[in-house]
């Protein structure tokens, strides 16, 4: 459907306004980005309830389009989850039945895609996880979502552990390095990943370069900062950063890695803290970054909690298996 970009957008402020008031606002232009410019490994379905000078609610479906996460189907050949990116009912509308209506319309797409099981990222203890859990959703993989302030953590020079140099670059990653960036974004396989029917597949040069073209075609920044091995040239661990847009207070954590054979060296926390030197020079206003993190990966959790990350809010992926 074509969807009023300006609508989606009112639907996306009132709500964060109502249930998010002391954390930054959504961003128009990031909103647009995702609605314009779709991935290019899942399909994008919209939906939005009419109203009386606006929308109701709108939701937003990642249908993927490859056999990733589909771990449960024999013999799978195409995809057979989704992911609900965003699902959101006007503050105005609420308890009158929008979000029923609302769901309706996700869940008939699902049976006509075939799809066996749907997952979305759900604020523990709310309304949203009411209403989930009343639909027979349940929690497949708990975690919590944190916050570091940037101007807390102590501006000095960090250095490499010994046998290893730091990269760092904005937007696509450099040709000679692309290999090697693929090799280590394969290391994510064994993050915790709960009950969620996940299957990832593998990274190459190219799925690299997609990932990042597409942060920039919605208007975003990728900043990379890695871990070079000086004996053979792998990236040993990285950490990237989103911001939405190029004003952006708030950047978005994407993933931080550490290859298993160059585990219990620090790298996690060196990364990390060499990013935070290329953020302030690269975009200082932004003020702070959040990430989600899964109750089960004591790892990290420990390494962000060293860094000054604190508690935000409990969330979890909540998975309806069709």
């Amino acid at each position: 459907m074509e969807i009023d970009t300006e609508a989606w957008f009112a639907v996306a402020a009132a709500a964060h306004g109502h249930d998010r008031p002391s954390t930054p606002a959504p961003e128009h232009a990031a909103e647009a980005g995702r609605l314009k410019v779709r991935s290019p490994r899942s399909r994008s379905a919209v939906f939005a309830l009419p109203a009386t000078g606006g929308y109701a609610g709108v939701a937003l479906l990642r249908l993927f389009g490859t056999t990733e996460n589909a771990k449960n189907a024999k013999n799978a050949t195409t995809a057979t989850t989704a992911f609900l990116d965003t699902f959101t009912v006007h503050p105005g509308r609420r308890g009158r039945g929008a979000g029923r209506a609302l769901w309706d319309e996700v869940r008939a797409r699902l049976a006509a895609e075939g799809r066996t099981s749907v997952s979305a990222m759900v604020q523990r203890g709310g309304a949203g996880e009411e209403f989930a859990l009343s639909r027979g959703a349940e929690c497949a993989l708990p975690m919590a979502a944190y916050v570091q302030e940037v101007r807390e953590v102590p501006a000095e020079p960090v250095p490499p552990p010994p046998g290893y140099r730091f990269l760092a670059w904005t937007g696509l990653v450099p040709d000679e390095h692309a290999l090697a960036h693929a090799r280590a974004h394969d290391a994510m396989e064994d993050a915790p990943a709960g009950d969620l029917d996940l299957h990832r597949d593998p990274w190459d040069p190219e799925r690299i370069r997609a990932a990042a073209r597409l942060v920039r075609d919605r208007g975003g920044v990728l900043l990379t900062v890695a871990a070079l091995a000086e004996a053979d040239g792998a990236i040993a661990g990285y950490t990237e950063l989103v911001l939405p847009t190029p004003a952006s207070v708030r950047a978005v954590q994407y993933d931080t890695v550490v290859v298993p054979g160059h585990r219990g060296r620090g790298l996690g926390r060196a990364v990390k803290l060499r990013m935070l030197a290329y953020l302030r020079a690269e975009r200082p206003g932004v003020r702070e970054i959040v990430t989600t993190v899964a109750d089960a990966n004591g790892p990290m959790r420990a390494v962000n909690a060293g860094l000054g990350y604190r508690a935000d809010s409990a969330v979890g992926m909540y998975q309806l298996r069709l």
